[in-house]
């Protein structure tokens, strides 16, 4: 009967085996035997976590579950994603290739623009210029990769739960480039899930009294610590953009097909916008180390068609990068969002890490 005293004793006593057990799965799994019932609560449950750290002159959020995934980012530099790091044999594993000290970032961000939000476009507009409305601008900070790569973000929610650890980070740009003179709000929210799993979306808020130009992206180098020459690549695509000479788009898609089946990177240069096809089944990218047997899986929105990806010289990483549309989209139109007064638009993509 409801209500029972032994009842209710029961219901708290299965409540607070479920808490403890979040928080002591290893020592479970070990003394338990293997059909144990109370091994089901600890397999369904789990623990997210949320810290401040300091660490080499950077001020990070963690995220981390109780398997040993953790995701660090840093807001008051552009939205940072600085490392993501997985269980991996007796140890860990950081596929992100960021910044090993503040030093560092403030010498070589605006050539690298590692990890960091590009917004309110992403890659290259031809000579900085764009005309908008019948309007010509000229943006005056940076012609590649946005204004809002080196923004203080303001963190605005800290959440964990038994799915998940999230944290929101927002910029509200006045408008103050006369290049981009278009006041918008852009949230970042990073989202650990269980399995080495990371969702990250990205909300635009125009409050504008016009529709404004909009291309927006990420700029994430991966790399597992083995050269890139011994990784394979795989991605769905049916086109590629053709670039001139200054990697500026000449308007055509041509036929491309080349990495849709997994291909080793030695020797490949890529510097190169492909066209997703989003018929095909997901991932709709892995790359992998077949040395480490460790693979990073891309899970991008349809709001992201495009695939930039980038090879640097010192080829010990590579920039995946999942954008919604083309290097010079504001004068060329593909992929460009045209976003009206009042209005916002989502882009998410996925990753996860196998190994």
């Amino acid at each position: 009967m409801a209500g029972e005293p032994g009842e209710s004793i029961h219901l708290i006593f299965c409540q607070s085996f479920i808490e403890w057990a979040a928080h002591h799965r290893a020592a479970l799994f070990y003394f338990l035997p293997a059909q144990s019932p109370f091994l089901y609560f600890a397999k369904k449950s789990m623990a997210f976590f949320i810290q401040h750290l300091q660490q080499n002159g950077f001020d990070v959020i963690e995220l981390t579950d109780d398997e040993g995934a953790s995701v660090q980012v840093i807001p008051a530099l552009g939205a940072l994603l600085h490392a993501f790091t997985i269980p991996h044999k007796n140890g860990t594993l950081n596929v992100i290739d960021s910044y090993a000290s503040r030093a560092e970032y403030d010498a070589g961000v605006v050539s690298s623009f590692k990890s960091v939000k590009l917004s309110p476009f992403a890659c290259r507009i031809k000579d900085a210029a764009y005309e908008w409305n019948g309007v010509k601008r000229q943006v005056q900070k940076s012609p590649i990769h946005g204004l809002l790569y080196d923004q203080a973000f303001a963190v605005i929610l800290e959440e964990t739960g038994s799915q998940d650890a999230v944290v929101d980070l927002e910029y509200h740009y006045s408008g103050w480039d006369p290049g981009y003179p278009f006041p918008y709000t852009c949230n970042v929210r990073y989202r650990l899930l269980a399995q080495n799993t990371l969702e990250i979306t990205t909300s635009i808020l125009n409050h504008h009294s016009e529709s404004i130009p909009l291309m927006d992206g990420w700029h994430p180098y991966f790399s597992t610590g083995t050269p890139v020459d011994e990784l394979e690549l795989e991605f769905r695509s049916k086109e590629i953009v053709e670039f001139d000479d200054k990697l500026i788009p000449t308007g055509k898609l041509l036929p491309y097909t080349s990495f849709n089946q997994a291909k080793s990177l030695r020797g490949v240069e890529l510097d190169n916008s492909f066209i997703v096809d989003f018929d095909q089944p997901s991932p709709l990218c892995i790359l992998r180390d077949p040395k480490k047997h460790v693979s990073i899986e891309f899970y991008p929105s349809t709001a992201y068609p495009i695939l930039q990806i980038y090879i640097p010289p010192h080829r010990n990483s590579i920039a995946v990068e999942n954008l919604t549309g083309a290097p010079n989209a504001f004068n060329n139109g593909l992929g460009l969002v045209k976003l009206a007064a009042g209005e916002s638009v989502q882009f998410a993509t996925t990753l996860r890490v196998r190994g």
